[in-house]
């Protein structure tokens, strides 16, 4: 059943609602979706995009994200009670009622998509829509308490802004953006991965069949590695494909050379036999946070340089 808000919840500054809104649409999920919109928009451009349409992207982008992680909260508010990492969520501490950040998310969504619409282009609006739609329905409600893939197939939600962030610019879609969404895509499940190993007994309580819960960590290392040196593969496709400089191509090396070395040490972590904390996900988890940072502020810079 749907928890009340307690009565002192009613009486709270409005400050501290403001808070609990906010928190419902994940600003730290929504800080990567932007690292990732923003460099295709100089991407399409060549340079620097119009002023106008990079801030209403930007602007109606988070509203568009922040509409689908506040629907998601309200689909898994039963299991982020259950977690140590999500139980702080406003929903799990009845900070907003269930219906209230259901409302919320439903008039974010329509709020991004018309002013996508108006402000920017419709091939934009239709392409973020889409990016919510398949997150609430096919990720949270269909994948999400099913498989161990969940992961790997949701994660297309989060790949939309590389393709939502060009087509803002030329109304259009091409090769370059396709790729970008392909190094995020499969970014995703070592990413999330890592993260899972380490609250491996929170999703087990919660029943969420993320991969580490129902594999063992060799296979999931294993089949994260194969993620990673794909990751990198791709995004060295995207050197020729978008006619980058040299730049671009030496630091795409380099940062995925770092990548591929932390994930090779966690296989033999685990080869060694360690387990647990000891193998220390975190590690990866963190560094390819900023390894998807740092490759797509790349490709935003490297059309200024030309």
């Amino acid at each position: 059943m749907d928890a009340a808000v307690p009565a002192h919840a009613a009486r709270r500054p409005f400050g501290a609602l403001l808070r609990a809104y906010v928190a419902l649409t994940k600003p730290r999920v929504i800080e990567l979706l932007l690292i990732t919109t923003l460099p295709a928009m100089f991407l399409a451009a060549g340079g620097l995009p119009p002023l106008e349409t990079a801030l209403a992207t930007l602007v109606f982008g988070t509203m568009s994200a922040g509409a689908a992680n506040a629907i998601n909260c309200y689909i898994d508010r039963d299991i982020d009670a259950k977690m140590r990492r999500t139980r702080r969520r406003p929903l799990a501490r009845a900070q907003v009622t269930p219906t209230e950040a259901l409302t919320f998310g439903i008039v974010l969504a329509a709020a991004s998509t018309v002013g996508f619409a108006l402000t920017v282009n419709a091939l934009a609006a239709a392409l973020s829509a889409g990016a919510i739609v398949y997150y609430v329905f096919g990720y949270s409600l269909l994948l999400k308490r099913r498989t161990p893939q969940n992961v790997v197939w949701g994660g297309i939600a989060g790949c939309m802004p590389a393709l939502i962030g060009w087509a803002a610019v030329t109304g259009s879609l091409d090769w370059p953006p396709f790729v970008l969404f392909m190094v995020v895509f499969l970014w995703t499940p070592p990413h999330t991965w890592t993260l899972a190993m380490r609250y491996r007994e929170d999703y087990a309580v919660a029943k969420v069949p993320m991969l580490p819960v129902v594999a063992g960590e060799r296979r999931v290392v294993l089949e994260s590695l194969a993620y990673t040196w794909a990751t990198v593969l791709c995004s060295l496709v995207l050197w020729p494909v978008a006619g980058m400089s040299v730049v671009y191509g030496a630091v795409a090396l380099v940062l995925g050379a770092v990548l591929l070395a932390e994930g090779h040490r966690l296989l033999h972590r685990v080869r060694s036999g360690l387990t647990g904390v000891k193998l220390r996900p975190m590690r990866f988890f963190h560094l390819s946070n900023a390894y998807l940072a740092l490759l797509f502020a790349a490709v935003a810079f490297d059309p200024l340089l030309f």
